[in-house]
């Protein structure tokens, strides 16, 4: 390999939310310490992604969506995106419905309980994208290469050195995967994983219904999986949801078979009619969904980062939340090295990352494979105990109150 032409501090690959939003922490940070510590220099930062970034398409929502919680929002709004994603297009929920298919087990929450404007956002990923991209932008210190994937990694004495499908050749300190679910760095560096397959699988798509969404978000638990109506506000327009319907394989491969309005009708008895009944739906998309969990967040030179790290079911909607939260963490002790002028590749320096972020990650990982497996067992006693459990808790308030601060990250 030809010794790499350009050095960069920190390369950051995938240009998703998590990496660009990354990627903007960092040179902020960076920016902040050049200008309090006189040793201090201004991070190089690469960002590094294979595919152009989605186009925000104004006549029409984009199937794929993030539940923004308040934590990730002010995070969002420290990159300098959240006022971009308000002038495109976001849509505030400020109620919750969550109750059991099999039962009589029903909990609501409601933000003006915890005296909050909302619970949460729903973003498009490509207005979240978009936005965090303008940012980059803006960041001198950050050089964008796109499209452009590694082609050949090269670990040395004191960097890492990586050549880029473009010809172009660069090394760095610390390389950060961002690159999701199926990462190719994480299968480069062998990073050892825990991982199943649900046996499910989750179509996603926007749909039309007959009343209007109240702002709310709506969940109904059934044997064969979650369904959830996330709430989507278009200029006032308040009968779009977008969907995320969890299924098993074979129930699920059904309901992709079935025509438009077939599919409608279907969604309209499941969804138990809570919106009316579902009139339009738009293309569907089937995503198989599998837990996944690296042993290690981190080698030398090495960290990985979001759904790289760790994929969980979207039954709560909290995948991209954790993605923030690393990467919010991350720059954090990164910020921490800089100021002492350590090598950010340094283990040392990345274990830090690991010991914050893998017990929350654990956690959440765990309760969510908790709530599928509850919800899913036939058993009559548990469905029992989780009907009981769920009216109970939906009669103290605080109990409730403090379920929703922490689903908030407040």
């Amino acid at each position: 390999m030809a010794k790499a032409q350009t050095h960069y501090d920190v390369a950051i690959l995938g240009a998703g939310a998590i990496g660009a939003a990354t990627a903007c922490l960092l040179a902020q940070m960076a920016e902040k310490n050049a200008h309090s510590l006189k040793n201090a220099h201004s991070l190089k930062i690469a960002l590094i992604e294979s595919q152009l970034p989605p186009q925000f398409d104004a006549t029409g929502f984009d199937p794929r969506v993030a539940a923004i919680t308040e934590k990730t929002r002010g995070l969002l709004a420290q990159c300098g995106a959240w006022q971009q994603i308000q002038a495109t297009r976001v849509s505030a929920y400020q109620s919750m419905q969550v109750w059991d298919a099999e039962g009589t087990g029903r909990i609501s929450f409601d933000s003006s309980d915890v005296q909050q404007p909302n619970l949460g956002h729903i973003v498009e990923n490509s207005v979240l994208v978009s936005a965090l991209m303008a940012q980059v932008e803006r960041c001198a210190n950050i050089e964008v290469y796109c499209p452009a994937s590694v082609a050949h990694y090269q670990m040395e004495a004191d960097c890492l050195a990586l050549s880029l499908d473009n010809h172009r050749q660069i090394s760095t300190n610390l390389l950060i995967a961002a690159d999701g679910a199926n990462s190719a760095v994480r299968k480069h560096f062998q990073f050892a994983t825990k991982q199943w397959d649900y046996g499910q699988q989750a179509i996603v798509t926007t749909i039309t219904t007959e009343k209007p969404n109240q702002n709310t978000a709506w969940q109904r638990f059934m044997p064969t999986g979650p369904l959830a109506l996330l709430p989507l506000n278009h200029e006032g327009d308040l009968h779009r949801c977008s969907i995320v319907w969890s299924q098993d394989t074979q129930q699920a491969e059904r309901l992709m078979a079935l025509s438009d309005e077939d599919f409608c009708q279907q969604l309209s008895r499941d969804s138990e009619h809570c919106l009316g009944t579902v009139l339009k739906i738009d293309k569907r998309h089937l995503i198989p969904l599998r837990q996944s969990h690296a042993i290690d967040y981190v080698m030398p030179r090495v960290a990985l980062l979001g759904d790289a790290a760790h994929s969980i079911h979207p039954l709560a909607g909290q995948g991209a939340n954790l993605g923030f939260a690393d990467a919010q963490v991350l720059v954090e002790e990164l910020a921490r090295a800089h100021e002492r002028d350590l090598d950010l590749g340094e283990l040392s320096v990345l274990k830090r990352y690991q010991r914050r972020r893998k017990p929350d990650n654990l956690a959440t990982m765990a309760a969510m494979e908790g709530f599928k497996r509850l919800f899913g067992s036939p058993n009559s006693a548990l469905r029992l105990l989780r009907n009981y459990g769920m009216s109970g808790v939906d009669q103290i308030a605080p109990l409730k109150n403090t379920l929703i601060k922490k689903a908030m990250g407040l």
